[in-house]
């Protein structure tokens, strides 16, 4: 099957990226998938809804699975992604682009604080491996 060269490079990132940078990119995905069904409703292309609110609902799926439960925050993290199955349901349920835009809305938080996580965790490193040269 062919590729166009946007999805070639977009399976390139995916195999080569690491396991904090697959997550952020779900949660784009999630976000991005999130917010276009709150258009979708706020539209009245309820089928376009449904469509992305059942990416979002996948992706959310994927980041459950990828939870590591030996630590606690994964436990608080997957009660939120149900939560948020729970908040994407009502909106396809109810045509109501509030539960997708709350849905949205801690979407993005819990995707700046893995990215300040992931700079924090880079600032870290950078010093030990300069304190040991």
């Amino acid at each position: 099957m062919l590729k166009s060269p946007y999805q070639a490079y977009q399976q390139s990132s995916v195999q080569t990226s690491t396991p904090i940078q697959l997550v952020l990119m779900l949660y784009d995905g999630a976000i991005r998938h999130t917010r276009a069904s709150a258009d979708s409703i706020l539209s009245k292309d309820f089928n376009k809804a449904n469509l992305n609110l059942k990416k979002a609902q996948s992706i959310i799926h994927e980041l459950i699975a990828s939870l590591n439960f030996d630590f606690e925050v994964s436990k608080n993290l997957a009660s939120l992604y149900e939560y948020f199955l729970h908040m994407l349901i009502q909106a396809n349920i109810k045509k109501d682009a509030k539960f997708a835009e709350e849905v949205a809305t801690h979407l993005v938080e819990l995707r700046e604080a893995w990215r300040q996580t992931v700079k924090l965790a880079a600032t870290e490193q950078s010093h030990v491996q300069g304190g040991s040269a």
